[in-house]
């Protein structure tokens, strides 16, 4: 007896191939992008360099290779280190000046100084605790980042540099990276790898939370915002939450991320005690062709219901009408760091008044902002960024 033929449509795999072009063509870097020994230390002097130590704790694998320290591979374990970057004193906001050849000219790149493992979690908690004793109480606040996809060690490590030096803030800065392949095929690599560093975040928030830190910040990128979100979902499940007295700001930039899979993951971990900061871009070209892969379900970081997500417990800044520094689109966040301290003390409610009346970002608080319904919105003055954002909010 002959069994029947079966046929397979090469539809499906015609679409994927045709999104993942998309995205490879949308994401695809004008110039070379650092590979190995790209980090390679820099000490010719640069006294007026900016220098910033940088805690580091990663899913990655560990390289031999000088000037390079994690790779791609996934590896068993968190594992920890510290860098020190230095800026250049002609740094322009929102931009990372990469070297031509490593290990660049401290005076015009951005040049690692010292870079080094740690052995351990207690030992990763120990220099955190000494990094925060060089701020005055008050003051000692932990800054962690978790990069997107398609990024290499040493884009993580500049970015979160650069996001550092804009943001003029005293927080202790903590990079978290998840091994991302680097490279625009691997999607599917990389989400699977964010979804295996759930546990290695976890524990890298709760030892932080135990450590000196009075709060602890958090903005994720694209893609490591599923991981954050997976991590906040398991954290809520185990029934031992992170101290909320700890809890700063909490921002998603971009965020590839099913909608309905943040709605069932807030459903879990319940509406937040304080709004989460939702930086989202209506032109994000990155996230349209990830929504082609999706299924054409619509990604968090490109939702065009602001209602619904206020009534979630997300405040929505949006980034549209900034002029972006890339050609995807899906790193306007950069840009905004220059703006943290004002921003900050605005969803503070503590706009400052300036002598003319009125004030100096357009409302007095959050409240102001919002009025009664999520499109009430507010412009922040041109002199702040070269354009204008746009706040949205379900806080009454």
């Amino acid at each position: 007896m002959s069994l029947p033929r079966i046929s397979f449509s090469p539809r499906p795999r015609a679409c994927l191939s045709a999104a993942l072009l998309a995205l490879a063509l949308t994401l695809a870097a004008c110039s070379g992008r650092p590979g190995a020994g790209s980090l390679a230390l820099s000490t010719a002097p640069a006294p007026e360099a900016q220098e910033h130590t940088i805690l580091i704790a990663t899913t990655r694998e560990r390289d031999d290779r000088p000037g390079t320290y994690f790779n791609r591979e996934r590896a068993d374990k968190i594992d920890f280190a510290r860098a020190t970057v230095s800026i250049p004193p002609t740094h322009k906001a929102g931009q990372i000046e990469w070297p031509a050849k490593a290990p660049g000219n401290p005076e015009t790149d951005f040049t690692v100084r010292s870079a080094s493992y740690i052995d351990g979690k207690s030992a990763f908690r120990a220099a955190l605790d000494k990094e925060l004793a060089k701020r005055p109480k008050g003051k000692r606040e932990v800054f962690v980042f978790i990069h997107g996809y398609n990024t290499r060690f040493p884009e993580a490590l500049f970015r979160m540099a650069q996001l550092t030096s804009d943001s003029r803030l005293p927080h202790v800065p903590v990079l978290f990276t998840w091994a991302s392949g680097g490279d625009v095929t691997d999607y599917i690599y990389d989400n699977n790898s964010a979804t295996i560093a759930r546990d290695a975040l976890e524990e890298t928030l709760r030892t932080i939370a135990a450590s000196k830190a009075e709060k602890i910040n958090i903005l994720a990128h694209s893609m490591g915002n599923w991981a954050l979100m997976e991590t906040a979902r398991q954290i809520r499940i185990s029934g031992k939450p992170l101290p909320q007295s700890k809890i700063g700001l909490f921002a998603m930039a971009a965020p590839d991320l099913d909608v309905d899979v943040f709605k069932a993951q807030l459903r879990r971990t319940g509406k937040p005690d304080r709004p989460f900061i939702l930086l989202a871009s209506k032109d994000d070209r990155a996230l349209k062709a990830s929504s082609l892969i999706a299924g054409g379900k619509q990604r968090v970081g490109a939702y065009d219901n602001e209602e619904e997500l206020a009534e979630l417990g997300v405040t929505v800044v949006d980034l549209t009408q900034i002029e972006s520094l890339d050609a995807a689109h899906h790193g306007k966040f950069a840009q905004l760091a220059q703006l943290a301290p004002e921003f900050r003390k605005m969803l503070a409610g503590q706009g400052r008044r300036e002598s003319g009346g009125g004030s100096e970002f357009g409302v007095d608080s959050v409240g102001d902002v919002v009025g009664s319904t999520a499109k009430a919105a507010v412009t922040l003055p041109l002199k702040i960024l070269t354009a204008p954002i746009t706040i949205f909010s379900g806080a009454q």
